[in-house]
């Protein structure tokens, strides 16, 4: 993508960033990368197999990156919603970032393959997103893209856990849970999981037992879920990075779900748009603690 590259040496040469975070190819395919001088812009890439959330490198847990100062990143719809989140919860400053958007039609579910993108290999979040490119930036760069077409449907597989009874539902969520071995590749990965000391890791008080057993895993997995209501930018890459291949999007999913019905809200790359979590009204409902 020769726009990309020379918006990119454009910004280094009239030093109006430090470094670029975009992507790049391994041998293992695509890859976030680090440019920092000029003449390395070529190695820049973006297509179907870039399907890393590079805002996740923006978190301010990462030190080692903040010390590069300002950057200019490569981002898709989804990552901006998480680049506005950031922001939104006091995480990022928008004037310390350039945002280069990109046109994205879709992407695998494995950065490696090969394969064009297709019905059979598209990444599930990607089937029925409605959103082509980011509005949340200051460049963007990139073909148009048609509606990406895939099999997967998330919504038809809610549905049909749905119609279990509860009995069923908390056996299924059981046994998908009890397969995690508690690597937290799902927390390292999430661009909204910026917490100095995660909840999973205090022993003093112990809120969650950390082997990988089911009560623990349990414990771990509807905690952070709940964390991230109204929160998830729905970028996949929990579920995606988790060794184990629990449909952690799925989880995601069912509570942005009601969300939606209960607030009428919906995670957007807009900073400025208020959060259920983050606001307060005289007539919110509070029957739960009836």
């Amino acid at each position: 993508m020769q726009e990309l590259r020379d918006l990119a040496k454009k910004l280094l040469l009239d030093k109006q960033v430090n470094a670029i975070l975009g992507y790049e190819w391994d041998r293992r395919g695509a890859r976030p990368a680090f440019i920092t001088e000029a003449g390395d812009c070529d190695r820049l890439v973006f297509d179907h197999r870039c399907v890393q959330n590079l805002a996740a490198y923006l978190s301010p847990r990462r030190a080692n990156i903040a010390q590069l100062g300002r950057l200019a990143v490569v981002i898709k719809a989804c990552d901006a919603r998480a680049v506005a989140g950031l922001i939104r919860e006091n995480q990022l400053k928008r004037e310390d970032l350039v945002l280069i958007g990109v046109r994205c039609g879709g992407v695998v579910v494995n950065p490696s393959d090969s394969e064009q993108l297709n019905a059979e290999n598209i990444a599930p979040r990607c089937v029925g997103c409605e959103q082509r490119e980011p509005t949340l930036a200051d460049h963007l760069v990139g073909e148009t893209q048609s509606a990406p077409v895939g099999k997967a449907n998330r919504d038809l597989r809610l549905s049909e856990i749905e119609k279990l009874n509860p009995e069923e539902r908390l056996s299924l969520w059981t046994s998908l849970l009890s397969q995690c071995t508690r690597c937290y590749a799902c927390r390292q990965v999430c661009p909204m999981c910026f917490c100095e000391r995660c909840i999973a890791d205090k022993t003093q008080p112990a809120w969650i037992e950390s082997s990988p057993h089911s009560r623990g895993n349990f414990s771990w997995h509807l905690t952070r879920a709940l964390h991230l209501a109204g929160r998830c930018v729905d970028c996949g890459e929990c579920e995606r990075a988790c060794p184990a291949g629990i449909p952690l999007g799925l989880l995601n999913h069912k509570v942005a779900r009601i969300v939606a019905s209960r607030y009428g809200y919906a995670v957007s790359d807009d900073p400025s748009r208020e959060t259920p979590i983050g606001s307060y009204r005289l007539d919110d409902e509070q029957e739960f603690i009836a």
